[in-house]
């Protein structure tokens, strides 16, 4: 088999059909080869007993892609970690556009503000939205 064009490399990059295939073990032994058997979250060996994932460099839920090249090697307790902070980090995104968009409503609307139920005339009045 020839060198890709692309990339260089003598096997072709391998690249999911969707988000929830397996990762085939010939694959999972070149990530681990390529980062030289290092955990990349905690920068630790991972030995042959040691269980170990491999992790998306940037998650599928903040965009990442299911191929080869996003991913790594994490031993599975800090892969576990990992993920909880990208899916923090996911729900701190959602928040924060929806509410730049107007779609959050406040649960505690100011008195006299937008969100609250009366509104100020200017003449001074105060009327119900």
């Amino acid at each position: 088999m020839g060198a890709c064009e692309v990339t260089g490399r003598s096997t072709k990059e391998w690249v999911s059909s969707h988000p929830d295939q397996r990762i085939p073990p010939r694959v999972r032994l070149r990530v681990f080869e390529r980062f030289g058997g290092i955990c990349q979250i905690s920068k630790r060996r991972i030995g042959p007993a040691d269980k170990w994932d491999c992790d998306h460099i940037t998650a599928l839920c903040n965009g990442g892609e299911h191929r080869e090249g996003n991913l790594q090697p994490a031993l599975r307790e800090e892969h576990k970690s990992k993920t909880a902070e990208d899916v923090a980090q996911k729900s701190a995104d959602a928040r924060k556009r929806s509410k730049h968009l107007g779609l959050h409503k406040s649960r505690n609307p100011l008195p006299g503000g937008r969100g609250g139920p009366l509104k100020k005339k200017i003449g001074g009045g105060v009327v119900p939205r």
